[in-house]
């Protein structure tokens, strides 16, 4: 069987070269790229038949990173490689149309598992996420609420939000306009049937949708 031909799309060196490692000579890895958008450039020019990509990512992050690459090569099987376990960003992931989702702690002994699942046209979710996610993915009520999930943009707005910033310095800090940033508060109100900023910020502390601060993350490889 010829290898699968991998694209690997993370920003941290550490993990970069244990996954280098676990792959080996199993797969043929066409690329290594540390931001969304040179994970974009390197899809349209190369063919790949996986990416493994991270969420938290410079320039692009990995959900809108994977939105792109779905239009340019529908058929390339993607694989989220990331330190987010809650269902939120799980339901993005499988929303856009991952076919896998791993957690980087959970890699060393699933990664050529997944890979092999996912290009015989399964599905693969790491055990280490919480219990009964799985079967909450697949049920009615979940299919149901995934339009109230929040985008991984409408989540970094959130962030700024809770930390009091005004649009302006938002639109600053994600390079948007602040009439863009109005827009997804717009968004994330009606979505969650609140009214007021106060409303959104209070919502979000108290259902932990905040999402964890940026770190270096420890070596899950040996």
């Amino acid at each position: 069987m010829i290898p699968a031909r991998v694209l690997l799309a993370d920003d941290h060196s550490l993990v970069v070269e244990g996954i280098r490692k676990l792959l080996g000579n199993s797969v043929d890895l066409v690329g290594v790229v540390s931001d969304g958008r040179q994970l974009v450039d390197a899809v349209a020019k190369n063919e790949v038949d996986v990416v493994l990509l991270d969420i938290s990512m410079p320039l692009m992050n990995g959900i809108d990173a994977a939105r792109q690459v779905r239009k340019i090569s529908p058929r390339t099987k993607l694989i989220f490689l990331t330190m987010h376990a809650d269902l939120d960003y799980v339901a993005e992931a499988m929303r856009l149309g991952a076919s896998g989702y791993l957690l980087k702690w959970s890699a060393e002994t699933e990664l050529l598992d997944a890979i092999e699942t996912v290009m015989q046209g399964g599905v693969y979710l790491t055990p280490a996420l919480p219990q009964g996610t799985a079967e909450l993915l697949s049920s009615d009520e979940a299919q149901a609420s995934r339009s109230l999930v929040l985008t991984l943009r409408e989540r970094e707005v959130l962030d700024l939000v809770v930390k009091g910033k005004s649009a302006k310095q938002i639109a600053d800090v994600l390079h948007l306009s602040p009439k863009t940033i109005e827009f997804h508060k717009y968004r994330m109100l009606k979505k969650l049937g609140l009214h007021s900023t106060v409303e959104l910020a209070r919502y979000a502390v108290e259902r932990h949708l905040l999402s964890p601060e940026p770190r270096e993350p420890e070596a899950p490889f040996h």
